[in-house]
């Protein structure tokens, strides 16, 4: 099981030039090499499994290894990347995907919550707001990123 802070870092990726399923491959590709777990959550089932689509297809060298909870058979606590409606840190993940509103106390046990949301999607754009403020309140890092012409940009 990876290590978890008891005051996880809050990052921020406001989507304004792909689609989630597009620009979500590096960043969890770079958790991984950390040693780090994903739990990806999100309530929405078609996000899900367009999420579990763009992990198989990734790059064409390879895919990132990843499961979703709800099929049948799978091993949660296996899985690298674990991709949810719940969470519940089925997968011991050092780190939490936040997908289409989706909340977390701003202590969860985490090293990272990475908050994802599209720049049209004004509900979402409106939880992260939030999310960024109730960290930021309790003393949390919590770092914001746009997409540029060249990749993530902090802002």
């Amino acid at each position: 099981m990876s290590e978890t802070a008891s005051s996880p870092e809050w990052w921020f990726y406001h989507l304004s030039r792909t689609t989630l399923e597009r620009a979500v491959g590096p960043l969890l590709e770079k958790c991984l090499e950390r040693g780090w777990r994903v739990l990806a959550v999100s309530p929405d089932a078609t996000r899900r499994g367009a999420l579990d689509e763009a992990l198989w297809t990734y790059t064409d060298e390879s895919f990132l290894p990843h499961g979703q909870a709800e099929a049948e058979g799978l091993d949660a606590a296996a899985q690298p990347i674990l991709i949810t409606s719940s969470t519940d840190n089925q997968n011991a993940a050092s780190v939490a995907l936040l997908m289409d509103g989706t909340d977390l106390p701003v202590d969860a046990p985490f090293t990272r919550c990475m908050v994802m949301f599209d720049d049209g999607d004004t509900a979402t754009r409106q939880k992260a707001r939030e999310q960024f403020k109730a960290a930021k309140d309790a003393g949390l890092s919590a770092r914001y990123f746009q997409q540029g012409p060249r990749g993530w940009q902090e802002a």
